[in-house]
């Protein structure tokens, strides 16, 4: 692919201090070279697990990132990164990303002046899909949302990522439920509601070990066509397509 995106659920960090949730994910700073060595180019950071073990483990993986030449979107030192899209040129084509969570604590969102995420609020995403427009040939949202478990979209779901594509974005991307849901052509754009997992510990139910990647292909700065591609899980984590 020229380009990768996907959604990173957690913090990659040595820092901070265990938040006390049922689930609390932080990686070994090591886990850098995995992501890497595959190849992510972008990576959202606005999901419920990220502030896991506090602001500092989450400002550190902000910064082992940035060090490691992987952008993140939906997060940063203030409210105005956190909402601003990561622009990423392809063969003359600059596409904007933005992401935003619907779920997780508060205490992770981002202030003017302090470091957190991007909160879902519907009329701020499209503020920031419009300045997004300004900079970028095409928008893609990312949203952490939706019901754990289940295999279709809620009104919820589909509220927002219509209204997204309404406010000018060109694909939605859809993560949380560890399963996968539905993909919706919603007017001129594409709307993946759920991608499930991709390397995640889920190996108790045949649907948290699938998954979908994505293939985007793009034409004249617009979304030519997008093909979903079925993955398998193993039992020691390891994702392959499915043949």
């Amino acid at each position: 692919a020229d380009l990768t995106f996907g959604n990173l659920e957690g913090p990659i960090s040595s820092q901070g201090r265990n938040v006390g949730s049922i689930y609390s994910f932080r990686a070994d700073p090591k886990a850098i070279e995995g992501l890497k060595y595959a190849g992510f180019d972008v990576l959202s950071v606005a999901n419920n697990h990220i502030g896991d073990w506090a602001k500092a483990a989450m400002d550190d993986t902000f910064e082992v990132l940035k060090s490691n030449g992987i952008d993140y979107a939906g997060g940063g030192f203030s409210a105005e990164e956190a909402h601003s899209a990561r622009v990423e040129e392809v063969n003359r084509t600059k596409i904007g990303f933005l992401a935003y969570t619907a779920l997780g604590a508060k205490y992770t969102e981002a202030t003017a002046s302090s470091s957190g995420i991007a909160w879902l609020n519907k009329e701020k995403m499209a503020q920031d899909i419009a300045e997004a427009k300004k900079i970028s040939d095409l928008v893609i949202v990312s949203i952490h949302f939706g019901d754990e478990y289940k295999q279709k979209s809620n009104n919820f779901q589909k509220d927002i990522a219509r209204s997204a594509i309404d406010a000018g974005a060109a694909l939605i991307i859809g993560h949380h439920p560890h399963v996968v849901e539905e993909i919706e052509q919603y007017k001129d754009g594409w709307i993946a509601y759920g991608l499930g997992n991709f390397i995640f510990d889920q190996t108790f139910s045949k649907e948290t070990m699938e998954g979908m990647l994505l293939k985007v292909t793009l034409e004249d700065k617009g979304v030519k066509n997008i093909e979903p591609i079925k993955i398998k899980i193993s039992k020691e984590f390891q994702a392959s397509i499915e043949n």
